[in-house]
């Protein structure tokens, strides 16, 4: 397998979480986001990917896009050690977690986003940044108050081995603390990330660990 990523992106971020914790290896291809206008959006690269974005997964000839779509192919391919619990309802609310941080918060925050806000809007690095830190402090608010009252939560999000949801929190937590949110705010979601860098898995996948890194 190939994992086309950039060690920044929270989207690829999750996607090597999720394969470290499933034990596969794979081929890592760095495209910058930001360098010569964004080597994803290169006809090269457009090939690979239309939409222009990362994480792209080739598994043989098959090229899977989006992030979540490619953590569900590995689980169905690989389900051990799972990433999803095995009750319908913990299935569900596990994804319900995930899908808060990769559909509520982090769409308003992405690279094109941003990117749009400051030269298009011509809204200034202050702004950009306040806009940032808004949206997630709303969407940790609420996520906050679901893991601190769950009897679910464990030193993880659900219990105490990986699962999908803490594959797309950690990476936003990193994202929060590049631009300055004081997570200590949220003390189970601080007290999760605390406890996940810990394991190989997810100290293996953080952006600095990475072949592109800065």
């Amino acid at each position: 397998m190939k994992l086309y990523s950039y060690f920044r992106s929270s989207a690829s971020y999750r996607v090597r979480i999720a394969l470290n914790v499933k034990n596969l290896s794979y081929d890592y291809v760095p495209v910058h986001l930001v360098r010569e206008g964004g080597e994803q959006l290169k006809p090269e690269y457009r090939k690979i990917n239309p939409d222009g974005i990362v994480p792209t997964l080739a598994d043989g000839s098959h090229l899977l896009p989006q992030s979540l779509a490619i953590i569900e192919y590995l689980e169905e391919t690989h389900p051990e050690p799972p990433l999803l619990p095995k009750a319908p309802l913990d299935r569900a609310y596990v994804r319900s977690l995930a899908l808060q941080v990769a559909c509520e918060i982090h769409p308003l925050n992405n690279l094109r986003v941003l990117r749009y806000l400051k030269h298009t809007l011509r809204v200034d690095d202050d702004a950009k940044d306040a806009w940032y830190r808004h949206w997630i402090d709303a969407g940790f608010t609420t996520l906050e108050t679901h893991l601190a009252g769950d009897a679910r939560t464990g030193k993880l999000c659900f219990g105490d081995t990986p699962t999908l949801a803490d594959a797309c929190l950690i990476p936003q937590v990193f994202n929060a603390q590049r631009f300055k949110v004081d997570t200590a705010k949220f003390p189970t979601i601080q007290r999760i990330c605390d406890y996940a860098m810990q394991l190989d898995a997810f100290a293996r996948a953080a952006p600095g660990a990475q072949p592109d890194a800065e």
